[in-house]
Parts: structure tokens; C-alpha cells; sequence
């Protein structure tokens, strides 16, 4: 005798795992067709790529998501890079701007000392008059 559904929901677990067995195989084709799909988006973003590796062959899952990890380790080791340089670029600026900032300073220190000396020379000194 074939077990019914009526047979199976006599034990409280049946019902459950009855479910259960039937979603599964939904649940995994669906989890399939995502990565299946997530998979094609990477080919179809990395396509360059991938033709300058393995011009003929025929890519499998495995080799689009190996090339894609190599991809990005590279755009990651650029990044990188480029911080660095931005980070070095921005330090020489920050002390390229002190240094401005001291000479100006410097420059109008000795300004007004020269403007501070030429008031206190009696030679140079003349009764100020507003007409």
C-alpha cells in the first residue's frame, strides 16, 4: 500500500518534511539560477578581461570566478598604490604650504621691522601733517 498525504500527516513531523522535500528542490534550482545568473554578470562586466587570458577557450564557472578573484586582487593592489601616492602627494603639499607660510610670514616680519626702523630713524622722519 502507497502512503497517502492523509497517511503522512497522522505524526506531527510528517507534514514538516513532507514540505520540506518538496520545497527543497524548488529552493536549490532557484539558488542556481541566481548564481547562474550572478556568474553571467561577471562575464559580461570582465568579458576584456577574460578575452586577453583565454582568448578560445570556453570558460567554465570555476574560471570566471578564479579570473575574477585575480581581477580584483590587481584593481585592489591599484588602489592601493594610488592611496599611497595620494597620501605622499598630499603630505609634500601640506608641507610645501607651511613653508609658504613661514616665508610669507618671514617676509613680513622683515617688512615691518625694515617699516618699524625707518619710523624711529630721525633722518627719515618728517612731522606727519594731514594737509
Amino acid at each position: 500500500m502507497v502512503p497517502t498525504i492523509t497517511a503522512a500527516m497522522t505524526n506531527s513531523q510528517e507534514p514538516h518534511t513532507l514540505t520540506h522535500k518538496l520545497r527543497k528542490p524548488l529552493v536549490e534550482k532557484l539558488s542556481r539560477e541566481r548564481i547562474n545568473s550572478s556568474i553571467e554578470q561577471i562575464k559580461s562586466l570582465l568579458g576584456p578581461e577574460f578575452l586577453k587570458q583565454q582568448p578560445d577557450s570556453k570558460l567554465e564557472k570555476a574560471d570566471i570566478l578564479e579570473m575574477t578573484v585575480c581581477v580584483l586582487r590587481r584593481l585592489q593592489q591599484q588602489n592601493e598604490k594610488q592611496r599611497k601616492l595620494l597620501n605622499h602627494v598630499n603630505k609634500m603639499q601640506c608641507s610645501s604650504d607651511k613653508n609658504l607660510r613661514e616665508a610669507d610670514f618671514s617676509l613680513l616680519s622683515s617688512t615691518v621691522q625694515t617699516s618699524i626702523t625707518k619710523e624711529k630713524s630721525p633722518v627719515n622722519s618728517a612731522p606727519w601733517r594731514p594737509w
